[in-house]
């Protein structure tokens, strides 16, 4: 467990004293292409800058937005979704609906295809899986904020609530919802879809079947942060390629792996045999009760 959960703060590390970090805390800037130049994570007015935590050694991805580093994901899911040579450009946040015109949810990135005269020619859809966070990530963001030269090696570790990427809850609440209703209209319409995770997000995925990129509809495009040499900063890269279909991703990560009823059993017995003899001793308690009031009649 790290002393300091925190590994970047509005797009440095923790112990990036430099002038340009200092100018991105003061003004509380994002550098990774949001919307406006403010982060505007969790609240516009009081932002949550933190845009990755420590995970052990590693590192994991805890803002979407910190997926946009150089626009590589779009870089790389172009080259699944549209031949070599193709015009394309992105389209952020769009809203995608069902067939009675219920929102189904926005889209993070469209990658749009257009010909020479501007007409859609094609598109894929790019979504963007950040982690949640288990524990409490505000107090020591707010805590390192307040004197970041001297808390900058904070120990943080005997705290309450220290922060940790919650994988299993990021992808029951976030990504298979996000696989069943926008993807499920995508893959019905036979357009491809890539999703961008970080390493330790993907590590926690049941193993899915690989095929060829050729008949994959699905990409699953896997980035680590890796700092570079001689600068305090990390960098956005990609570490691994992973071509799926769509249909069997969903029913491999949906589906859990069932394991031996006996173990169930045990469990079921242990509450039981809890209760029985809970039960037991209220009966005997009450028996003695009823015994000392006979005793004063």
């Amino acid at each position: 467990m790290p002393n300091n959960p925190l590994a970047e703060v509005f797009g440095f590390p923790c112990n990036n004293l430099t002038k340009d970090s200092e100018r991105y805390r003061k003004l509380k800037l994002c550098p990774f292409h949001n919307k406006v130049p403010n982060c505007t994570k969790d609240k516009a007015d009081n932002p949550l800058g933190v845009c990755s935590v420590f995970h052990g050694d590693s590192t994991a991805i805890t803002c979407p937005v910190r997926f946009r580093q150089d626009w590589l994901i779009a870089e790389d899911a172009a080259m699944f979704f549209f031949p070599e040579g193709t015009s394309w450009t992105s389209l952020t946040e769009v809203r995608l609906n069902d067939k009675k015109g219920n929102m189904a949810g926005n889209i993070d990135v469209v990658l749009v295809a257009y010909n020479s005269s501007g007409k859609v020619t094609d598109f894929g859809a790019l979504e963007i899986q950040a982690v949640y966070i288990s524990g409490n990530v505000r107090r020591p963001f707010e805590h390192y904020m307040q004197n970041p030269t001297e808390r900058a090696d904070m120990d943080w570790r005997k705290e309450t609530n220290y922060p940790r990427p919650d994988y299993l809850s990021s992808s029951r609440k976030r990504l298979v919802p996000q696989l069943i209703y926008k993807g499920g209209i995508l893959n019905a319409w036979k357009k491809k879809i890539a999703v961008a995770l970080d390493e330790g997000f993907f590590a926690t995925l049941p193993n899915l079947k690989k095929v060829d990129p050729k008949q994959a509809d699905i990409v699953w495009l896997v980035y680590k942060l890796t700092l570079k040499e001689g600068k305090r900063l990390y960098s956005l890269k990609r570490s691994k390629t992973v071509y799926t279909l769509f249909n069997e991703s969903l029913d491999r990560i949906v589906r859990p792996e069932v394991g031996s009823p006996n173990d169930f059993v045990e469990t079921l017995q242990e509450k039981l045999d809890e209760k029985l003899e809970h039960n037991s001793l209220e009966t005997k308690t009450i028996d003695v009760e009823r015994l000392g009031e006979i005793g004063t009649v």
